[in-house]
């Protein structure tokens, strides 16, 4: 028999609504028998839709929460003014409770990021970054940090980066000695901002990272390396310019295919949407905390929520990931 995990999930902040978020979270309890859920919300609208959904209420907590934290909200002011958010409430239960192993948000990300700095960074408050574990070209995974945690940040932080990019890669992935690249417009040491110059310097002294040097854009997903560290602007730029190219070719592939009447390309349109569907592949995984926190894209789907929760529940069985020591940076 498997063994059982409970995880929080916000059915707030979410583009397409709370019912969407509820939705997802009750097909990922069928999919998943070993998970139950922590849903946090409004408790009225959460039980109708469970109830007409013919949800195993066995399996459901519910946690009311009728303050929302929007986009449009001060990061840090809210956590503060909205303590009957459903985010504050969330991050509350998940630090408080040893059964909750993970929270699923798909609202405000600074918000999230500046929460889990709060309540589950521990007293040594490592700044926590947002990692996307993408599909490279050589058949494994590259995971890309930071993608939107911190847009500005010193040469220093670049470093913790990488460690926080490695250790993940190395418990959850079983990679031995993880290759660790320095997101750059140019392969050579002299080619970046100041930051990235500045970076290189210090990746490339330190004894405990396989640093492989600077990657090009155009190289994120070749394989290259394990861990590609950046900024968190230039990391968010390569997410979301990686999503948006990979949606254009296929369905320019799928406007081909009806104008010339080629089914047979419909195949390789399955295929590429098996690889580049963003929504598999769950969300941004919040590195440097006590216990895993995952933010959904706000336009999340209820496949999103299902694929997060199994990320969850796989980062659950492998809990020395986010052991406090696994991400010591000195």
């Amino acid at each position: 028999m498997k063994n059982q995990y409970k995880i929080v999930i916000d059915t707030k902040g979410a583009d397409k609504g709370p019912e969407m978020i509820i939705r997802g979270a009750l097909l990922a309890l069928d999919k998943y028998p070993e998970l139950s859920v922590l849903l946090v919300g409004d408790s009225e609208l959460i039980s109708e839709e469970c109830k007409k959904q013919g949800a195993p209420i066995e399996r459901i907590e519910i946690l009311e929460a009728p303050g929302t934290i929007t986009n449009y909200d001060s990061p840090a002011a809210a956590l503060f003014e909205k303590t009957d958010s459903s985010l504050v409430r969330a991050l509350e239960a998940l630090s408080a409770r040893e059964d909750l192993v993970g929270l699923i948000n798909a609202g405000s990300t600074g918000a999230l990021i500046a929460g889990s700095m709060r309540y589950l960074s521990g007293k040594e408050r490592v700044r926590p970054a947002l990692a996307a574990v993408l599909p490279a070209s050589n058949g494994g995974f590259t995971c890309l940090v930071d993608t939107g945690a911190t847009i500005d940040c010193p040469a220093s932080t670049l470093l913790h980066f990488a460690r926080l990019g490695r250790d993940f890669m190395k418990n959850l992935y079983r990679i031995d000695n993880p290759r660790v690249g320095l997101l750059s417009n140019g392969a050579e040491p002299t080619k970046g901002n100041k930051v990235v110059k500045e970076a290189h310097v210090l990746l490339n002294e330190a004894e405990d990272i396989n640093f492989v040097g600077n990657i090009e854009g155009n190289g994120a997903l070749s394989g290259d390396c394990d861990v590609l560290v950046c900024d968190g602007f230039a990391g968010n730029q390569v997410l979301k310019v990686t999503e948006g190219i990979a949606k254009r070719i296929i369905t320019d592939i799928v406007k081909y295919s009806k104008k010339t009447g080629d089914e047979s390309l419909m195949k390789l349109v399955g295929y590429l949407m098996g690889i580049y569907d963003f929504n598999s592949l769950g969300g941004g995984i919040i590195l440097g905390t006590s216990k895993p926190v995952i933010k959904a894209h706000g336009a999340a789907n209820e496949q999103s929520i299902v694929s997060t929760a199994g990320i969850l529940l796989n980062l659950a069985e492998n809990k020395e990931i986010f052991d406090k020591t696994a991400f010591d940076i000195k």
